[in-house]
Parts: structure tokens; C-alpha cells; sequence
């Protein structure tokens, strides 16, 4: 029976996996301690301050480190052809994770306005909440809680044709450059890897200032907050998921333009810069369900 040349690359042993356990422990566990010192006393505690900040900076200093190991060790040709199917299933189920991440924020968006809200205005069988509340309208988006002593009005809504229709066309340009940059790479051609590359990323900067510049707006002259009931809510936890991971994104394609200049990857062996192409693509179509479902429907 013939042997078969292929060898499976098996790492040594790593510190990074305790590493990231004890940076993921501290970081959830002073973030939970920070709400609750919040909620209680009005303000975060020194000790939930130093866990939360502690455990972001060991899980920074983990990414680097394990993914700058990755690199050198593919850099020096250790990685086996059943790795890199490896590697895409990791990150295909990674991705997958992700979206089921957003599905159950768009679920909740979707029972809060054809369920939640409607119950509040008296329709169906839950509707007896309008006997505590019974000049509420029911309407979507929802500017005035039945509560606005405790959920204060919200002065207009964000107008989506401006800065979200921008950010829009921005991001969908985005995975267009970004394709233009993997066709380049696969063609060998560094020079229009290097501009395309750099024209993504100047664009993902761009969005995430655009929205900062929103998120002002927001709490400045509209009221729109975090404390403004459902709507204030929603509109915050979704657009605020999404502009951190435009944010990691971001980062990533810094990474891979840096490494562009460095020398690395090939026409064949490029799977980093797909992996990062692929989250792009992914947060790029979950903005345009936002664009739809948040600012427009």
C-alpha cells in the first residue's frame, strides 16, 4: 500500500489558548460587574473598571500574538493542504456563528414592531396593556413610549437619506474595491492590489466616521438614545454591533494591506486576505438589511 507524501502539520503546544481563556474571563466578568455597579450605584466600580480593561488588553495582546505565530508559520510553508480546508471551515462556521448573531437581534426588532408594540396599542389578546396606557398610539417608529417619565420622547427619527444612504453606497462600494483587489492578487498584479486594498479601507474609515458623526446627531439635537424606550434600543444595539464588527473589519484589512506591502501571499496561497474579504462581504450585507429594515421599513 502505497504512503502518501501529504503530512498534516500538527502545532506545538501554545500558551495562547490560556491566554485567551483567562483574557475572555476577565473581560466578560468585569463587564458583567460594570452593569451591575451601574444599575446599583450609579456609576462602574474601580475593581470592574480594572477587570473589564485588563481582560481587553490581555484578548488584544492574545489576537496579535496567536495570529502573528499563524503567519510565521505559514510563511514557512508548515501548513499542509488539509490545513487550509481547515482554516475555511473555521472560518465559514465562524461566520455562520455570526449571523445567527445578527438573526436574533433582526428577530427581536421583528417581535418588538409586530408584536410588542401592537399589544401596548390594545390589538389582540395581549392588548390589555392599553388600560394602563390608553392615549398611547401604536405606531412604528416609536417616538413616545407609554412611559415618558421614565422613557423621555424622542424628537424626530434619523433621516435615511443622508449620512444612511451615504454609508450605504459607501459600503457597498467597499466590496467592489475589495473585489478588485482579490482579482488583482490572483493575477498577480501587487501594485493594483496595493490601491484597491488601500481604497477599502479608506472607505470602511470613512463609515465608521459618518457614523459617529450620526451617533451625535443622535443624542445631541433628535434625543435618540440608549434611554428611549424599544425604538432607542434596537436602533442602538444593531447599528452599534454592526459598526464594531465595521470597526474588527477595519483592523483586518489594515493587517492584510501592511502584509501586501511586506510581500506576502500568492496567486495560490492567499487565504488570510479571502478570510478577511469574506467577513467584509458578510458585514457589508448585513448593513444593507439594516439600511431596509432600521432605517427605512
Amino acid at each position: 500500500m502505497e504512503q502518501s507524501s501529504e503530512t498534516y502539520y500538527v502545532p506545538a503546544q501554545s500558551h495562547w489558548p490560556i491566554i485567551g481563556a483567562v483574557g475572555l474571563f476577565a473581560l466578560l466578568g468585569g463587564g458583567g460587574l460594570t452593569l451591575h455597579s451601574v444599575q446599583l450605584q450609579g456609576q462602574a466600580s474601580l475593581f470592574s473598571q480594572i477587570a473589564l480593561y485588563s481582560g481587553a488588553f490581555i484578548m488584544a495582546g492574545m489576537l496579535f500574538g496567536w495570529f502573528a505565530t499563524v503567519i510565521s508559520e505559514t510563511r514557512k510553508g508548515l501548513y499542509s493542504p488539509q490545513l487550509d480546508i481547515s482554516f475555511r471551515f473555521g472560518m465559514s462556521w465562524f461566520i455562520f456563528s455570526e449571523v445567527m448573531f445578527f438573526f436574533a437581534f433582526f428577530g427581536a426588532l421583528y417581535y418588538t414592531r409586530n408584536f410588542s408594540v401592537p399589544w401596548l396599542g390594545g390589538e389582540g389578546d395581549k392588548g390589555v396593556s392599553h388600560m394602563l396606557w390608553p392615549d398611547f398610539s401604536a405606531v412604528w417608529p416609536m417616538l413616545n413610549a407609554p412611559n415618558t417619565e421614565q422613557f423621555p420622547p424622542i424628537k424626530d427619527i434619523i433621516d435615511p437619506w443622508h449620512v444612511p444612504l451615504i454609508n450605504t453606497i459607501i459600503l457597498v462600494s467597499s466590496s467592489v474595491t475589495l473585489t478588485l483587489a482579490h482579482k488583482a492578487l490572483k493575477l498577480g498584479n501587487r501594485g493594483k492590489i496595493k490601491m484597491w486594498l488601500g481604497i477599502t479601507l479608506v472607505l470602511g474609515v470613512s463609515f465608521i466616521t459618518l457614523q459617529v458623526t450620526e451617533y451625535i446627531e443622535a443624542y445631541q439635537q433628535l434625543d435618540l438614545t440608549l434611554a428611549s424606550g424599544i425604538y432607542g434600543a434596537t436602533f442602538f444595539l444593531l447599528t452599534g454591533f454592526h459598526g464594531l464588527h465595521v470597526t474588527i473589519g477595519s483592523i483586518i484589512l489594515f493587517v492584510l494591506f501592511i502584509r501586501v506591502f511586506k510581500g506576502h501571499f500568492t496567486a495560490e496561497k492567499h487565504f488570510a486576505f479571502e478570510a478577511g474579504a469574506w467577513y467584509w462581504h458578510f458585514v457589508d450585507v448585513v448593513w444593507v438589511l439594516l439600511f431596509i429594515l432600521v432605517y427605512l421599513v
